[in-house]
Protein backbone atom coordinates (compact mmCIF):
# COMPACT_ATOMS: atom_id res chain seq x y z
CA UNK A 1 0.00 0.00 0.00
CA UNK A 2 1.25 3.46 -0.63
CA UNK A 3 2.07 5.90 1.56
CA UNK A 4 0.94 9.34 0.79
CA UNK A 5 2.42 11.78 2.42
CA UNK A 6 0.92 15.99 1.92
CA UNK A 7 3.28 18.57 1.80
CA UNK A 8 1.44 21.77 2.01
CA UNK A 9 2.88 25.10 2.13
CA UNK A 10 2.60 28.48 0.24
CA UNK A 11 3.08 29.02 -3.29
CA UNK A 12 5.75 31.04 -3.06
CA UNK A 13 9.08 30.71 -0.71
CA UNK A 14 12.96 31.68 -0.77
CA UNK A 15 16.08 30.84 1.31
CA UNK A 16 15.54 28.50 4.35
CA UNK A 17 11.47 27.22 3.33
CA UNK A 18 12.52 26.15 -0.18
CA UNK A 19 15.68 24.48 1.19
CA UNK A 20 13.42 22.71 3.82
CA UNK A 21 11.09 21.54 1.19
CA UNK A 22 13.45 20.17 -0.70
CA UNK A 23 14.89 18.08 1.98
CA UNK A 24 11.29 17.16 3.03
CA UNK A 25 10.09 16.09 -0.24
CA UNK A 26 13.72 14.24 -1.05
CA UNK A 27 13.33 12.27 2.20
CA UNK A 28 10.22 11.08 1.78
CA UNK A 29 11.42 10.01 -1.36
CA UNK A 30 13.89 7.99 -0.25
CA UNK A 31 11.56 6.14 1.65
CA UNK A 32 9.25 4.93 -0.43
CA UNK A 33 6.67 7.66 0.38
CA UNK A 34 4.54 9.46 -2.59
CA UNK A 35 4.05 12.88 -1.82
CA UNK A 36 0.79 14.82 -2.46
CA UNK A 37 1.05 18.06 -2.92
CA UNK A 38 -0.92 21.10 -4.62
CA UNK A 39 1.82 20.82 -7.45
CA UNK A 40 2.08 24.04 -8.17
CA UNK A 41 5.21 26.48 -6.70
CA UNK A 42 7.21 27.70 -3.95
CA UNK A 43 6.85 24.73 -0.99
CA UNK A 44 5.33 22.53 -3.53
CA UNK A 45 7.94 23.02 -6.31
CA UNK A 46 10.71 22.10 -3.92
CA UNK A 47 9.38 19.46 -1.85
CA UNK A 48 8.38 18.16 -5.37
CA UNK A 49 11.69 18.49 -6.48
CA UNK A 50 13.75 16.84 -4.05
CA UNK A 51 11.13 13.72 -3.82
CA UNK A 52 11.96 13.14 -7.69
CA UNK A 53 15.68 13.96 -6.90
CA UNK A 54 15.73 10.68 -4.43
CA UNK A 55 13.34 8.36 -6.75
CA UNK A 56 9.83 9.45 -5.16
CA UNK A 57 6.88 9.55 -7.03
CA UNK A 58 4.55 12.79 -6.80
CA UNK A 59 1.27 13.63 -7.43
CA UNK A 60 -0.34 17.57 -7.60
CA UNK A 61 -3.61 17.96 -6.80
CA UNK A 62 -4.40 21.09 -9.23
CA UNK A 63 -6.72 24.13 -8.91
CA UNK A 64 -6.32 24.60 -12.33
CA UNK A 65 -5.64 22.25 -15.39
CA UNK A 66 -2.53 20.16 -15.93
CA UNK A 67 -0.50 22.80 -17.04
CA UNK A 68 -0.41 24.72 -14.42
CA UNK A 69 1.86 21.66 -12.61
CA UNK A 70 5.25 22.14 -11.45
CA UNK A 71 8.05 20.19 -13.74
CA UNK A 72 8.14 16.96 -10.98
CA UNK A 73 4.75 16.19 -10.85
CA UNK A 74 4.30 12.76 -12.02
CA UNK A 75 0.78 12.45 -11.80
CA UNK A 76 -1.11 15.69 -12.22
CA UNK A 77 -4.55 15.56 -11.54
CA UNK A 78 -6.70 18.61 -12.45
CA UNK A 79 -9.97 19.78 -10.89
CA UNK A 80 -10.84 23.52 -11.57
CA UNK A 81 -11.35 23.90 -8.00
CA UNK A 82 -8.99 26.67 -7.06
CA UNK A 83 -8.30 27.05 -3.13
CA UNK A 84 -11.32 23.85 -2.94
CA UNK A 85 -8.75 21.26 -4.17
CA UNK A 86 -7.29 21.82 -0.71
CA UNK A 87 -9.93 19.69 0.54
CA UNK A 88 -8.16 16.90 -2.14
CA UNK A 89 -4.80 16.97 -1.15
CA UNK A 90 -6.03 16.59 2.51
CA UNK A 91 -8.37 13.56 1.77
CA UNK A 92 -5.37 12.37 -0.37
CA UNK A 93 -3.02 12.55 2.11
CA UNK A 94 -2.33 9.93 4.91
CA UNK A 95 -0.45 12.12 7.09
CA UNK A 96 0.75 16.20 6.12
CA UNK A 97 3.64 18.20 6.71
CA UNK A 98 2.84 21.69 6.60
CA UNK A 99 6.20 24.29 6.13
CA UNK A 100 6.12 27.54 6.30
CA UNK A 101 2.41 28.95 4.46
CA UNK A 102 -0.02 30.94 4.10
CA UNK A 103 -3.41 31.37 4.79
CA UNK A 104 -4.07 28.28 2.13
CA UNK A 105 -2.03 26.07 4.08
CA UNK A 106 -3.90 27.18 7.34
CA UNK A 107 -7.08 25.58 5.27
CA UNK A 108 -5.24 22.61 4.83
CA UNK A 109 -4.15 22.04 8.42
CA UNK A 110 -7.64 23.05 9.34
CA UNK A 111 -9.33 20.44 7.09
CA UNK A 112 -6.66 17.97 8.45
CA UNK A 113 -6.90 17.80 11.87
CA UNK A 114 -11.07 17.95 11.48
CA UNK A 115 -10.98 14.93 9.73
CA UNK A 116 -8.76 13.56 12.41
CA UNK A 117 -5.58 13.60 10.58
CA UNK A 118 -1.73 14.68 11.79
CA UNK A 119 -0.41 17.51 11.02
CA UNK A 120 4.03 18.03 10.90
CA UNK A 121 4.17 21.53 11.48
CA UNK A 122 8.10 22.74 10.44
CA UNK A 123 8.30 26.61 10.73
CA UNK A 124 4.58 26.75 10.07
CA UNK A 125 1.46 28.24 11.64
CA UNK A 126 1.40 28.24 15.78
CA UNK A 127 -1.56 26.80 16.59
CA UNK A 128 -2.88 26.17 20.35
CA UNK A 129 -3.22 22.72 20.79
CA UNK A 130 -5.92 23.07 23.17
CA UNK A 131 -8.27 24.04 20.69
CA UNK A 132 -7.83 21.36 18.78
CA UNK A 133 -10.48 18.85 19.24
CA UNK A 134 -9.57 16.19 16.47
CA UNK A 135 -6.55 15.05 14.75
CA UNK A 136 -2.50 15.98 16.12
CA UNK A 137 -0.56 18.88 15.73
CA UNK A 138 2.66 18.06 16.36
CA UNK A 139 5.78 20.82 15.88
CA UNK A 140 9.09 18.98 13.74
CA UNK A 141 12.36 21.15 14.39
CA UNK A 142 14.03 19.82 11.22
CA UNK A 143 13.53 18.03 8.38
CA UNK A 144 14.50 14.94 8.98
CA UNK A 145 12.14 14.76 12.51
CA UNK A 146 9.42 15.95 10.40
CA UNK A 147 9.57 12.96 8.04
CA UNK A 148 10.34 10.96 10.43
CA UNK A 149 7.22 11.49 12.22
CA UNK A 150 5.35 11.77 9.10
CA UNK A 151 6.78 7.72 8.95
CA UNK A 152 5.74 6.92 12.27
CA UNK A 153 2.24 8.10 11.86
CA UNK A 154 1.57 5.88 9.14
CA UNK A 155 3.10 2.89 11.08
CA UNK A 156 1.17 3.73 14.36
Amino acid sequence: MFKNIGVIGGSYCEGEICELAYRVGYLIGKRGGVLVSGGMGGVMFHACKGAKDAGGITLGILPYGKESANEYVDIAIPTYYGLARNHLVVRASDVLIAIDGFIGTLSEISFALNEGKTVIALKSWDIEKEKITKGRYIIAHDAEEAVELAFQELIS
